[in-house]
């Protein structure tokens, strides 16, 4: 099952990652902007680095500083580790890890045309990661880890990696209540960043468990309906746009024929039939989670 998963996920970002979704289109600079970024930091980093997946702004509440050592879980093409890569400056680096080659590919290229020399991009899940134990000053995320089928392990890897005392500055979806039977059961709403997530406590409980001795967790309020304004900004089409029980919804996708077989498309549309039935921010929410790994014990 966990295969599965972890093969729709990555059929469904690889397609993202080959579209024409950039900084360039206003709908991906709307749903940025919708989580936090700003005008500025979006402009300051390749356009192909945004594609409109974030739910939250990670950088602002990590407090990185010249000569650390960041890493980002799931860095897509790049925005947050290009970010964070300005804030650790040339003492410092930013490494990206993605299990999507055709992000990890996006990534690398924007690194070159943006110059960049403190940035690397490793392909692998973000329950193994290729890093040495203790080796980094801070993991940030930004909508991934509820993607992850085994979020222990993600967590228990992410205080492996980091250095007594380091840090984990995540944005993420995570749950306020339980989510309807037809949501949590599907595949469609779990690559979209829903069914995935688990209930704000036990995120707290998993942290607690793996050696972190302080978490916090907030809800942003941000609206995850922001999502739709991307579909809109369909590299090869435009799509028309429905409202039902007060949420903004894909109709039919004009560059999906009847009876198209492109995964990407279906599971887009599969997710907007799901969220056409309910409001997803009553049981779901964008949250901020800052977590310090448990320093070293004093040795008397």
């Amino acid at each position: 099952m966990a295969n599965d998963v972890l093969e729709s996920v990555r059929t469904k970002y690889g397609a993202v990652a080959d579209s024409s979704l950039s900084n360039d289109h206003a709908g991906v600079r709307a749903v940025a902007e919708a989580f936090e970024y700003t005008a500025a930091e979006l402009a300051s980093i390749p356009a192909d680095a945004n594609m409109g997946l974030s739910c939250g702004n990670p950088t602002a509440i990590a407090s990185l500083r010249p000569g650390e050592t960041v890493v980002d879980l799931g860095s897509g093409g790049g925005l947050d580790v290009f970010l964070a890569s300005r804030l650790v400056g040339p003492e410092g680096k930013a490494i990206g890890i993605d299990m999507t080659e055709a992000m990890i590919a996006r990534a690398r290229a924007n690194a070159s045309a943006g110059g960049y020399t403190n940035v690397e991009f490793h392909l692998a899940t973000i329950d193994q990661l290729p890093l040495a134990d203790e080796s980094v000053d801070c993991v940030i995320s930004n909508c991934v880890i509820n993607l992850a089928p085994d979020k222990p392990a993600v967590f228990r890897e992410i205080a492996r990696v980091l250095k007594p005392g380091g840090r984990l500055a995540v944005s993420d979806i995570a749950l306020k209540s339980e989510l309807p039977a037809e949501i949590a059961s599907s595949m469609a709403a779990y690559v979209g960043c829903i069914a995935g997530a688990i209930l704000i406590d036990d995120y707290r409980t998993g942290l607690l468990a793996a050696g972190f001795d302080h978490v916090e967790i907030v809800d942003s309020g941000a609206d995850l309906n922001a999502y739709a304004k991307v579909e809109n900004q369909s590299g090869c089409c435009s799509p028309a746009m429905e409202t039902t029980n007060g949420l903004t919804v894909l109709a039919e996708p004009c560059c999906s024929p009847s009876g198209s077989t492109d995964k990407a498309a279906s599971l887009h549309q599969d997710l907007a039939d799901l969220l056409s039935k309910y409001d997803v921010n009553t049981a779901a929410a964008s949250v901020k989670v800052y977590a310090v790994k448990a320093p070293a014990p004093r040795i008397s």
